[in-house]
């Protein structure tokens, strides 16, 4: 069996530890060891029947062979990846039982699929991705590491999502068009050309409204 522990305990964690737990059930060689966060006030809770054991310091004293970020925030979720990889953990992917994904999809170390979500042939999932739920993913995309694609989005062929980018809840990218690295899709919005690196567009169509502080965008 491996042991799984998952760094964060918040709501988005939670949604983390329920997939791992569906794939327990459909009788997937994993058991949860429970979750580390660093908010002192969630120290001794339960969620979903699993201890919070500590804070992420404690990651070395507690016995488990993989790990799963389940932070929301790409910036901080790419920071504490980033940490896990430097220490030599290996990381699992959360795919739930309910996603439907192609033969041949590549999904990178540390990455979510949640329930609902279809990914279409010949794409390509970096590590640290989320795909959150009933996203749909057309064939072949390329999508970087460390990026949320949200509830309800919509990607289609030959789309490219820059690393640590956002796609909102509900936004649309038509085929054939790139969103860059640490740029925000707001939700709702169609993106109909490609979107530059670093910034916030919103709209139908998207139109880009402001950039992102460059200290946020980060070449990993």
């Amino acid at each position: 069996m491996t042991r799984v522990l998952i760094l964060g305990a918040g709501g988005h964690a939670q949604v983390v530890a329920d997939i791992l737990l569906h794939m327990h059930q459909a009788s997937d060689d994993i058991v949860l060891v429970g979750y580390l966060d660093d908010n002192p006030q969630l120290l001794g809770m339960s969620y979903l029947g699993l201890p919070v054991l500590g804070k992420l310091d404690k990651l070395p004293t507690i016995d488990h062979e993989t790990t799963i970020v389940g932070i929301g925030d790409n910036q901080t979720r790419l920071n504490v990846f980033v940490e896990l990889c430097s220490r030599g953990e290996e990381f699992s992917v959360a795919r739930h039982p309910t996603a439907t994904i192609a033969l041949g999809v590549s999904i990178g170390p540390g990455s979510m699929v949640c329930a609902g979500v279809i990914v279409n042939p010949g794409s390509v999932i970096g590590s640290n991705v989320i795909l959150n739920t009933g996203c749909t993913v057309d064939h072949h995309n390329q999508i970087a590491d460390h990026v949320h694609i949200a509830p309800g989005a919509h990607l289609g062929a030959d789309v490219h999502i820059g690393t640590g980018a956002l796609v909102g809840i509900g936004a649309t990218v038509i085929p054939q068009r790139s969103v860059g690295d640490w740029s925000v899709i707001g939700a709702g919005s169609v993106v109909t050309k490609d979107i530059p690196d670093g910034v916030v567009a919103v709209g139908m169509p998207a139109r880009v409204i402001r950039k992102l502080d460059q200290g946020n965008i980060i070449d990993n």
